[in-house]
């Protein structure tokens, strides 16, 4: 097994390589905004992050409140990492320009759920143990992020972090569109490349969900960001042999969303968002109720 399955948030590990060791793996730069108030925020960061490995180097701004990070741990870990001691962390850029992509995951704009569905928080023991995926107290259909990050010219980082989501194990796919409006009906089948002569790996790996509702897949795929922007994620709920549940009280057990590029490093300097007023950390707040983390 892979160091990197040893990280903190890491469930699974997978890859052309399996054997591959973290160190190995090329190195990303990364860049966070922090609620740095002092030198004492930086000193308790610091020996957080001391304890992870795959971390090259940190820098740190307390006027800019940016966090800067050299490393081969996947985001999310970093995240809880910096998060452990206290303060929040919001991801601004990682990797090179046009090397990073971000899918938020959700359920399908298609599904009926019944209002008084929504009203039920995923997080109860009966909402995990559902056999139909319902919206959130919050009204939200967001169940999930994946995050990539191209490291080299045939190898991109997958972090892909799912919440309040019935127990059970779940098959992630890239799909041939970005057509969520019925889920995986519409977006088609799986997405191997437009070489026939040279199919690729469209099936991007298994997460299991803990009775918690929450579940992480890390890992390296062979594919470029480019090549995966614009298409369709998929992530179905499958049986121990593997094969989709298909369709249970009418509703499907999937969530679906759509590949968008994300800023590289030093790409994304916004502190006020031009479009609805609000501070990153407003932002924050609202994308965290939606259960984006």
């Amino acid at each position: 097994m892979s160091t990197l399955s040893a990280v903190a948030g890491a469930a699974i590990y997978y890859g052309a390589n399996k054997a591959r060791a973290m160190e190995t793996l090329p190195s990303y730069e990364v860049t966070f905004s922090v609620p740095l108030k002092c030198d004492s925020c930086v000193d308790d960061i610091k020996s957080a992050l001391s304890k992870v490995d795959g971390i090259s180097s940190t820098s740190f701004s307390i006027p800019s409140r940016l966090v800067t990070i050299n490393s081969t741990s996947p985001p999310s870990t970093l995240i809880s990492t910096i998060q452990s001691t206290g303060r929040d962390a919001i991801l601004r850029g990682s990797g090179k320009p046009n090397s990073a992509a971000v899918c938020i995951l959700e359920i399908p704009p298609s599904s009926s759920i019944p209002p008084s569905e929504r009203l039920t928080s995923p997080s109860t023991s009966s909402a995990r143990t559902a056999t139909t995926i319902t919206k959130s107290k919050y009204d939200s259909p967001v169940r999930g992020l994946a995050r990539l990050i191209q490291l080299s010219e045939q190898l991109t980082l997958l972090d892909l972090t799912l919440t309040s989501l019935p127990n059970g194990k779940y098959s992630v796919s890239v799909r041939k569109t970005g057509d969520i409006t019925r889920g995986s009906a519409s977006l088609g089948q799986v997405y191997t490349g437009e070489d026939e002569n040279q199919k690729r790996d469209g099936e991007l790996g298994v997460i299991e969900v803990n009775e918690e509702g929450r579940g992480n897949l890390i890992g390296e795929v062979s594919w470029r960001v480019w090549e995966l922007v614009g298409r369709g994620m998929c992530v179905e709920r499958v049986d121990g042999d593997g094969v989709g549940h298909g369709e249970e009280e009418g509703e499907k057990q999937e969530v679906v969303g759509v590949v968008a590029r994300s800023p590289g490093v030093w790409e994304n300097e916004k502190v006020v968002c031009g479009c609805s007023g609000k501070t990153v950390w407003e932002e924050r707040e609202e994308m965290v109720g939606k259960g984006i983390l």
